[in-house]
């Protein structure tokens, strides 16, 4: 029985390790794309500067996971929660990088004039990070449904990634003075939509720890078990 116990709460200690990490990244992403709205270079270097945090995180928690699969032979609820955790904070931890890599481009952005007035990024990146909200409170309330409408809003991010793409493209040919402006816009863009991406892996682990169900490659993605 106190072996039982101690299985809980280190369980629990999991948990709650997965969900100061997925805060911290949800800061980073914020944090990325309001200094690129804001043109706050400073807000940007914070930025980079919070990505260690969310590495040191990932390390303990892949430490704890291995530790709880070396305790003891877990249930297969326990064991879908344990190895899930492992993908959802690498996960995690690539949207972190992913949020620094924006801050990093924001920083030269600041100091030029403005390209054009920015309105499909910021959708774009409302959308993403409901998308990151989400697929984490789906992960914490074990909530299917909720993550399924993670990945019925990656095909919105994949549009606008191209709109803006094409709009960015035109910009770069009127005026060879533009390009260098509008590829730090564009690689913005695609980090984004590379967010978003991972928001869908991890909604698709929620799904796979309540249900047992692989919902990878999403043809099929929307079947009831």
């Amino acid at each position: 029985m106190h072996m039982e116990r101690h299985f809980d709460q280190q369980l629990g200690a999991l948990r709650k390790n997965l969900i100061q990490m997925a805060s911290l990244v949800e800061t980073a992403i914020a944090n990325a794309v309001k200094s690129l709205i804001e043109r706050d270079s400073k807000l940007a270097q914070g930025v980079i500067k919070s990505d260690e945090d969310i590495d040191s995180l990932e390390l303990e928690i892949d430490k704890q996971c291995v530790d709880l699969l070396a305790l003891r032979q877990p249930l297969a609820i326990d064991l879908r929660f344990i190895t899930s955790s492992i993908k959802i904070t690498n996960n995690l931890e690539r949207m972190g990088d992913l949020a620094v890599n924006i801050a990093e481009r924001v920083i030269p952005l600041s100091q030029e004039p403005q390209l054009k007035p920015l309105i499909d990024i910021p959708r774009m990146a409302t959308i993403t990070q409901t998308m990151v909200k989400d697929s984490i409170d789906a992960f914490v309330n074990r909530d299917t449904e909720l993550a399924r409408s993670v990945y019925e809003r990656d095909s919105t991010v994949d549009a606008l990634n191209d709109q803006i793409f094409r709009e960015l493209l035109t910009y770069m040919m009127q005026d060879p003075g533009n390009i260098t402006r509008a590829v730090h816009l564009i690689l913005i863009s695609r980090h984004l939509e590379r967010i978003a991406d991972h928001s869908t892996n991890i909604a698709e682990e929620v799904v796979y720890i309540v249900k047992a169900k692989v919902v990878k490659h999403r043809s099929y993605v929307l079947e009831e078990s």
